[in-house]
């Protein structure tokens, strides 16, 4: 057979005749890789059979609609992500750094379900993970172990198995006979990864791949890989702490704004059902600097730990640094709190962290921050049974936040006294039944009166 060498961008996977210097399509430069693909390379078959009827075009009103089959994972907080679920002839595709527990965490939802599932490993043998199956202490008598890297011999193992799930440990591992690159190229990982939809799709049974991240901590490969999958996981956390977060960048099925939060433990991981508890310390009673903020993430409130060191700067041009939180919002806060407020932090150094190693993106947490930020300039403590929500505008006032019931639900259920909330943002919430005081603030001067004096 007769072979060609072509260029496919290793960023987003255009393909290109001859190298380009810059990417046409994403921007990037020197992006582009020479990759030895067949001339007339024959449709990749996952089934090994004929091709069945194409399908028609249909009236959309005559498309009969019925509720997705989805399998219970047996894990409250990956069900969650996924939306309630694993739907049936799904593709999901899990991404994080090397180390960070993927594996771990497929391998341990894998065992505790009680269904036959096909798990292909083509970075460790067999003994390997037979080793984490026994320290992770969970057992399924029809899971089958399989090390290899060949697609088509995947498919004839699948075949003969007929699995209910399949799960690909890597997708940048596996490569097929069709093309001649090298597994991890785009093009082994775009046609791979396209042949394991298909036979996801025609067979009905879902597969989980997992992905490796690059250095800028996206998914490896073509940007073609994500599109092709129907939902995107990312696995992130420091591994030198303890918490893990599952993040859902991208799901056909359900909601990407939702996670779910593990602890890493010798037996594998833990569901943390209560994040508010792991994220808050209660140990910073008369310690200045510390604020506590009612946040939400897709449907889930949790109350979190905003803590702030301000000090005079020895260098020219202060620093500003933060953890967990968006550092240009960070400064338009300064910014607010300087203009509006009428506090000097121009030659002081700020540092911004997100307590627990979370990294919220809710504006809901703004008062939380610049009352943290304020608390340490001004060495005064904010009272320890008080939380605060609020969304903070350049103008100093402060909006109103989404699920307000919710964060003032989560603040009474964990003990907390008094809460502060932007004005006219409970809307008909009944605060009789309340053992928490709910305070109303329009402006960011109303909270630091209370807050301060």
């Amino acid at each position: 057979m007769k072979t060609k060498t072509v260029f496919f961008c290793s960023n987003c996977g255009l393909e290109s005749p001859k190298w380009v210097g810059k990417c046409p399509t994403c921007g990037e430069w020197n992006s582009f890789a020479e990759e030895i693909v067949a001339k007339a390379a024959p449709a990749l078959r996952a089934d090994g059979g004929s091709e069945r009827e194409r399908p028609r075009p249909v009236l959309l009103h005559d498309i009969s609609t019925s509720e997705e089959a989805r399998t219970d994972m047996g894990d409250g907080e990956l069900n969650r992500v996924l939306g309630g679920g694993l739907v049936k002839g799904s593709l999901v595709l899990i991404g994080g750094e090397p180390g960070i527990g993927k594996s771990t965490l497929v391998l341990q939802t894998i065992l505790r379900l009680k269904v036959k599932t096909l798990y292909v490993s083509g970075e460790e043998s067999a003994q390997q993970i037979r080793l984490r199956a026994d320290r992770i202490r969970h057992g399924n008598p029809e899971c089958y172990i399989l090390s290899e890297t060949n697609l088509e011999q995947i498919f004839v193992r699948a075949r003969n198995i007929q699995p209910e799930l399949l799960v690909i440990d890597s997708i940048q591992t596996v490569h097929t006979d069709v093309l001649e690159s090298s597994p991890g190229s785009v093009s082994q990982v775009r046609e791979c990864s396209a042949a394991i939809l298909k036979y996801a799709k025609e067979n009905g049974v879902p597969a989980l791949l997992i992905g490796h991240i690059n250095k800028e901590g996206s998914i490896a490969g073509p940007k073609v890989l994500e599109h092709i999958v129907d939902a995107v996981l990312q696995f992130e956390g420091d591994r030198h702490y303890l918490y893990r977060i599952l993040r859902s960048i991208k799901n056909r099925f359900g909601s990407t704004s939702e996670l779910g939060i593990y602890e890493m433990r010798q037996d594998g991981l833990r569901e943390v059902s209560n994040p508010s508890e792991m994220l808050l310390t209660r140990n910073h009673e008369g310690l200045s600097g510390v604020a506590i903020a009612a946040a939400i993430e897709g449907i889930r409130p949790f109350l979190i730990e905003t803590q702030s060191l301000v000090g005079t700067s020895v260098y020219p041009t202060p620093q500003r640094s933060c953890t967990g939180f968006d550092m240009r919002r960070m400064s338009m806060l300064l910014a607010v709190l300087e203009k509006r407020a009428g506090f000097k932090l121009v030659q002081k150094d700020v540092f911004l962290n997100i307590a627990g190693g979370l990294r919220v993106s809710d504006p809901g947490i703004d008062l939380a921050v610049i009352s943290a930020v304020l608390s340490s300039s001004l060495d005064i403590a904010v009272e320890h049974s008080v939380c605060l929500t609020g969304e903070v505008g350049l103008s100093g006032e402060i909006r109103p936040v989404n699920r307000i019931e919710q964060r003032i639900l989560e603040a009474e259920k964990l003990g907390f006294e008094t809460i502060l909330i932007p004005h006219n943002n409970l809307k008909g919430f009944d605060l009789s039944k309340s053992n928490i005081r709910v305070l109303q603030v329009k402006k960011v001067e109303e909270a630091f009166r209370f807050l301060f004096g």
